[in-house]
């Protein structure tokens, strides 16, 4: 895109009453005129001294801008509950490819998808869990991986049947999602190998070749492990892929609120 928007974004509960055509008559304004690529999104309570009117403005523009880089085939940096990442459109062969080159990944791992909505994993995958079991996991800190259904672009991971599916526990996140009306492929935002990025200013050297980066402040606790992965893929079983942040509290659920067992891979 030509350019895009240099804006501060305070998140308040109590937000000026925009209707969504003038969210996006707005947002699409901004992406045109502003010429920064940092999107600046401020907690919900800031402490600190309020920042003057002009430099701060509704989530909707912010969120407007972000669709419509996604929408062009662009790639972008965003936070999540756990670490910074690189989202695309996951239906858009062009973008996914553009998704491996900036972080120069071997084409031959994955990318995750990333949905708004429980109801949404069903469109893209064949599920073989209680969704129950689903709720209690998502929004959160997993990934879980499950057989990919034909609705997937095929150009996304076609070396596998599986995928790996996201809900973040995070409002920007899912909203975005929402409002793309399809899945995100979501990739950690760092060079392929390099440490996992918690601050938009730890992967700036990408920022260069990235449509827009939403900075969300400080994101997850530190730790930099990502997502805890499970794959879910085969009936009654459970396999850890990657054990991540959240290892102990998922195999909770999967073992002795849902009946489990961990498979070995030795049968």
């Amino acid at each position: 895109m030509k350019s895009v928007c240099n804006v501060a974004v305070e998140l308040i509960k109590s937000r000026r009453a925009h209707s969504s055509a003038t969210a996006r008559r707005l947002g699409g304004e901004m992406c045109k005129e502003l010429k920064t690529r940092v999107l600046r999104m401020l907690p919900p309570s800031c402490h600190g001294p309020s920042l003057p009117q002009e430099d701060h403005t509704d989530v909707a523009e912010i969120l407007s801008c972000t669709v419509k880089a996604l929408k062009e085939g662009h790639v972008v940096g965003v936070p999540t509950d756990t670490i910074y990442g690189l989202a695309c459109l996951a239906q858009n062969s062009e973008a996914v490819r553009k998704t491996y080159d900036i972080k120069g990944r071997n084409g031959h791992k994955p990318l995750a998808i990333c949905v708004g909505e429980i109801q949404d994993i069903y469109k893209y995958c064949k599920v073989k869990v209680k969704e129950a079991l689903l709720g209690d996991l998502l929004p959160g800190p997993v990934t879980l991986v499950l057989e990919r259904s034909e609705a997937l672009n095929t150009d996304l991971n076609p070396f596998t049947s599986l995928v790996g599916v996201r809900i973040p526990d995070h409002a920007f996140m899912r909203r975005l999602c929402q409002m793309c009306a399809e899945p995100l492929a979501l990739t950690s935002a760092n060079i392929s190998s390099y440490t996992s990025t918690v601050a938009v200013n730890e992967f700036q050297e990408l920022w260069p070749k990235l449509a827009l980066v939403v900075d969300g402040g400080p994101v997850g606790d530190n730790s930099r492990l990502g997502s805890t992965v499970v794959d879910l893929s085969v009936l009654g079983k459970y396999r850890v892929i990657r054990p991540g942040c959240a290892l102990s509290s998922t195999v909770n659920v999967l073992e002795h609120k849902y009946g489990l067992s961990e498979d070995s891979g030795q049968e």
